[in-house]
């Protein structure tokens, strides 16, 4: 194991990660909140530990293997979360005990969207752009992680697009070098937030608040600026900008890449696209159930406010934003049971969404279509197929393996939680909420996760990063086999 190769890029990572602080100090002064100080502070500090890592091993640079790899991923999300952290120490606005900062700086990063935070209104805008910007960071992490990282580690759910693909994005990242994949990605990126912002400013947002909810929409993550979310602004316009992008950035974004190339724009890229079929299916399908749900019940006024109220709630909680409009934990129980259960769908593999992705939906549902043609016909040969091309075993049993690992880190989760003294929807809607990266749940968690105990806190945490980490990446550095030579 390359340790000193490990904390170098460790500690570089720290130096780099300390220059996000810089912009929460800027619009502290812009807004003179009085909020700079914790944000410098925090600057000085993330600057000394990554000079202190990076120093002494400046001239480890060796080659790292598979191992390595996985490590260095999993220190990325700790110890930058942990960095993270600091600033809502520092704070005196708004006032956070320690597992309090640490589990909103690593809601943020995971974007996740839980917060233990109440009275957001009010608070300093250097706090709050920082709590947007660090989702914004961590939405382009997931984005490189999956798409360019963790397919040269043999466990990125690129290889499954390797059948159907076209161009690049056949070879399991769309250019030869992870440094190019990562560029291509971050422009893409920024345009997407850049028109994100550009069309909330449009439909009604102040420049302040169109950028911050720009970075939250783009990175799924579902932070807003005020207590009540997207529905402060009750607007329908900012409602429907909102559920466009949210779509956009659920899918998988090499498909983007493929749609516009200096060749020019491909739409058909999409629709050629398993993914992004099934994904259109099932927010069409979630929508009609909630809209007929909500108008049989009669609890709004018109269809068309139905509809706006019914739409952007499906999109949001399945995509696994967990931006508001109403307070759908307070809708006939049917449905928040059944957008609970969409995030564990989630977004298109290489997005920002949360959940288990659709391509593994997919292929769990094919393997069980399999086994059932296999009663009937035991001797039978049945192959699963993305388009034209039989996918190997191997995939199919890593889809598995994955499946059967997620659903053990949630039982354990939630078991876990139970035995802290939380009720039973409460502990099931937490854990699903932090696991598939969501945010909002049922219970005690429906507004915020001020009210639960500091135990359960550090719990979610976990799930937070085995939910972004794909669970194996974290799950592998448990094992013993992972530290022996």
């Amino acid at each position: 194991m390359q340790y000193r190769t490990i904390i170098r890029i460790t500690g570089m990572l720290m130096g780099l990660f300390s220059l996000s602080l810089l912009p929460p100090a800027l619009v502290a002064v812009i807004y003179k909140d009085g909020g700079g100080t914790a944000f410098i502070q925090a600057f000085v500090l993330s600057l000394f530990l990554g000079f202190m890592l990076w120093y002494p091993n400046r001239r480890h640079k060796k080659d790292l293997r598979t191992r390595e790899g996985f490590l260095l991923v999993v220190l990325f999300w700790g110890v930058l979360g942990s960095i993270g952290a600091v600033p809502f120490i520092f704070s005196s606005q708004p006032d956070l005990s320690i597992t309090d900062s640490f589990f909103e700086s690593f809601s943020a990063l995971t974007t996740t969207g839980a917060t233990v935070i109440v009275g957001l209104d009010s608070l300093p805008k250097a706090i709050l752009f920082y709590r947007h910007l660090l989702q914004w960071l961590g939405g382009m992490g997931i984005i490189v992680l999956a798409v360019a990282i963790l397919p040269v580690l043999g466990i990125g759910g690129m290889q499954l697009y390797r059948a159907e693909m076209p161009g690049p994005v056949k070879d399991s990242k769309m250019t030869p070098r992870i440094a190019e994949t990562a560029k291509a990605l971050w422009y893409i990126y920024f345009l997407l937030t850049v028109a994100c912002a550009f069309s909330y400013w449009l439909a009604g947002m102040n420049v302040f608040d169109a950028i911050c909810h720009s970075f939250s929409t783009i990175a799924i993550g579902g932070f807003s600026t005020y207590d009540a979310s997207i529905g402060h602004f009750d607007s329908t316009a900012i409602n429907m900008v909102c559920v466009v992008f949210l779509l956009i950035a659920a899918l998988n974004f090499s498909l983007h890449f493929a749609a516009f190339t200096r060749r020019g724009i491909n739409l058909r890229v999409y629709f050629k696209d398993a993914e992004f079929k099934v994904l259109i299916i099932v927010q069409l399908a979630l929508t009609a159930i909630c809209f007929a749900t909500l108008y049989h019940s009669g609890i709004y006024d018109s269809p068309e406010e139905t509809f706006d109220y019914a739409l952007f709630q499906a999109v949001s909680i399945s995509t696994t934003a967990g931006f508001g409009t109403e307070s759908f934990h307070m809708w006939p129980l049917f449905l928040p049971m059944l957008l609970i259960f969409s995030s564990f769908i989630g977004g298109c593999g290489g997005s920002t969404a949360g959940g288990i992705k659709v391509m593994r939906m997919i292929l769990l549902f094919k393997q069980g279509s399999r086994e059932l043609k296999r009663l009937v016909h035991p001797r039978g040969m049945f192959s699963i197929r993305i388009g034209n091309k039989v996918l190997p075993e191997r995939v199919i049993d890593a889809v598995w393996g994955f499946f059967s690992a997620y659903a053990l880190v949630f039982v354990i989760c939630m078991l876990a939680l139970m035995a802290m003294g939380m009720d039973n929807i409460t502990a099931f809607s937490a854990t699903a909420a932090c696991l598939n990266n969501l945010g909002p749940g049922l219970g005690e968690v429906a507004s915020n996760y001020a009210s639960i105990n500091d135990g359960s806190k550090w719990i979610l945490l976990l799930a937070m990063l085995f939910g972004r980490l794909e669970v194996f990446t974290l799950l592998v550095l448990f094992t013993p086999t992972f530290w022996r030579n």
